[in-house]
Parts: structure tokens; sequence; C-alpha cells
């Protein structure tokens, strides 16, 4: 199975829909004419999407036949988590070189929707004594998903909080957060500095996720 470009518009996926119903996903789509099957990838949060390659993984795709998903009106998937899920539809063809997938640059066989924010618990301890020029700082991350490294970072401030991420020095994580708790190595500061945990992208990281400080 390889993949190839389409090369005529009857043979492109259009019209991708979806509906929710708890942990219910389906999806609609207008079939092109000739395609009798499709292979769908679905991908979620915290996931690498299938690489655009010439040869692509199978194993990430479900095969879907024309004929179920007129049984089924649609194509019918549970989700487990919660966060952004991405399905792909590539119609599949018949070529003098054997079955091939088709590859849309137009987007339109894609369909990119939130599940609900996953939640991202965190707590900073600072520690030090008054005679002390420095303190430890103790950063914990609770999520109930695999978080990107480049969606948080902490942010250091002398002589208060930082109110955003540009209120202060900015210190991007070098590791991704793994499903439950992260707690990370005990930082330095000097005794006057605070450190606050933000989002890197608000606009972009607060529509998955939302942070929630420990109590």
């Amino acid at each position: 199975m390889r993949f190839i470009d389409a090369d005529i518009s009857s043979m492109l996926i259009r019209g991708v829909t979806h509906q929710l119903d708890g942990d219910r996903c389906t999806l609609r789509w207008r079939w092109p004419e000739d395609i009798k099957a499709v292979y769908i990838e679905r991908s979620m949060a915290g996931e690498e999407p299938m690489p655009d390659a010439r040869r692509p993984n199978m194993s990430r795709l479900k095969l879907y036949t024309r004929n179920e998903y007129k049984a089924a009106n649609g194509y019918h998937d549970r989700i487990d988590g919660v966060g952004k899920v991405v399905y792909t539809i590539y119609a599949a063809t018949e070529t003098e070189e054997g079955p091939a997938l088709i590859r849309q640059h137009d987007g339109q066989n894609r369909k990119e929707f939130s599940t609900g924010r996953a939640k991202v618990w965190f707590s900073i301890r600072h520690k030090g004594g008054w005679l002390q020029k420095y303190k430890s700082v103790q950063i914990k991350v609770t999520t109930e998903i695999p978080i990107p490294k480049e969606a948080l970072c902490y942010v250091k401030k002398t002589g208060g909080y930082p109110a955003n991420k540009d209120d202060g020095t900015l210190y991007p994580f070098v590791a991704d957060f793994e499903a439950g708790v992260n707690v990370l190595p005990v930082i330095e500061v000097g005794k006057n500095d605070y450190v606050r945990l933000f989002f890197t992208d608000g606009k972009k990281y607060g529509q998955m996720y939302e942070l929630v400080p420990e109590s």
C-alpha cells in the first residue's frame, strides 16, 4: 500500500462532519462516485499523526467499506479520554501498481475537534530559610493524558509571582509530561524569586487543556 496524489476531483473525500454523543463519535462524509472503500486514521492529543510517507503505516489505519457505511449510516467510533482528536479519511483505489491511498492536500478529508479539555493539575512548592541566599522550588504536574513539553513553561520573577508568561524570565521544559503524576527535578532560585506555571500559547493549548492549581 502506498500514497498517491489525487489527480481528479472525483476521487476526493468531501463534506466530513462529526457528531458527539458522550464517548461515541459518528463521522459522515460524501463518497467519491468510484470509491468503494476508505482507510480511517485517528490520532489523539499527545499522539503523533501518521507520517505522510510513500508507504503508510497500515497499523494506524482502519478499513471501512462503502457498504458498511450505508448499513451503519456513517462511521461510529468510541473515544477514550479528552482533548483534541483528528480523523483523516483516505480514499482507497486500485492502480496498475496495486492498491493505493489518495493523499489530499486540501485537508477536506480531515476532521479535527475537541472532546473536552483535559485537566492539568499542578503544584509549586517554594522552600527556603530566612538567612539563605537561595531557595528550592519543586514543580509537580498531574495530567489526565500525555502533554507535550511545548505546551507548558514556567516563569521566574523577582519580588513577586509573575502574572503571565511574559512577566519574568520564561523557561521551557525539556521532557514531555506522561499521563499521571510528574514530579520534576528541584530547581534553585534566589530567595526573592517566585515561580509560576503557564501555557506557552494560551489560545492554542487552552482549548485542549485546563490548568488547575492544587490546593
